[in-house]
């Protein structure tokens, strides 16, 4: 089973791509933000993660896994180790989605926003390594959270600033404002 790497933006996270006949979750994206959380999944995928010391973080989608390491762990030691989980587990199946549905009717406004953020912001967010989930809409402001390496990134600011509201507000004038929510 082939499994690469790719860099992202923010040097503490790393993507693991995997091949299209083994999808990593069902649906959607799911976050692991706590080894707690790892250690006690039922899955033993997440477990066997969550036992590969110096891991932070997990964000999974169907065709990349992006992991958060420790500040003071390194890539050299810590890629090897979730290749070969991944290699081990992968052929079980996918992980279960942790995602809701959404809302069986959004707003204009908001059906819009998601439009947007659905065909344009989300696939370069998730090139490198990320994610970007609506949160809410209301008096001009959308909030949304950064996920996968755009958590905690150094550049992810400005992505929110210069990228996602510059993009949003010009498509959509309704949008004055675009704040994230901490994961």
């Amino acid at each position: 089973m082939l499994i690469y790497t790719e860099i992202t933006p923010n040097p503490h996270s790393l993507k693991f791509i995997v091949p299209p006949e083994y999808p990593l979750i069902e649906r959607g994206t799911r976050e692991v933000i706590s080894i707690e959380e790892m250690k006690k999944a039922e899955e033993p995928l997440l477990r066997a993660l969550g036992s590969v010391p110096g891991i932070k973080s997990l964000f999974f989608t169907r065709a990349f896994l992006t992991v958060t390491k420790e500040e003071t762990e390194s890539w050299h030691t810590l890629i090897p180790q979730v290749k070969e989980v991944l290699k081990l587990y992968l052929p079980q199946g996918p992980l279960s989605s942790t995602q809701e549905d959404l809302p069986s009717d959004p707003g204009e406004i908001e059906r819009r926003i998601r439009e947007v953020l659905d065909e344009y912001i989300r696939p370069g967010v998730a090139m490198d390594g990320g994610d970007v989930e609506f949160l809410s809409y209301a008096d001009g402001v959308v909030r949304l959270r950064l996920r996968g390496s755009c958590s905690g990134c150094p550049s992810s600011i400005y992505t929110l600033k210069a990228g996602i509201e510059t993009l949003l507000s010009r498509l959509i004038p309704e949008v004055q404002l675009v704040e994230a929510e901490a994961s």
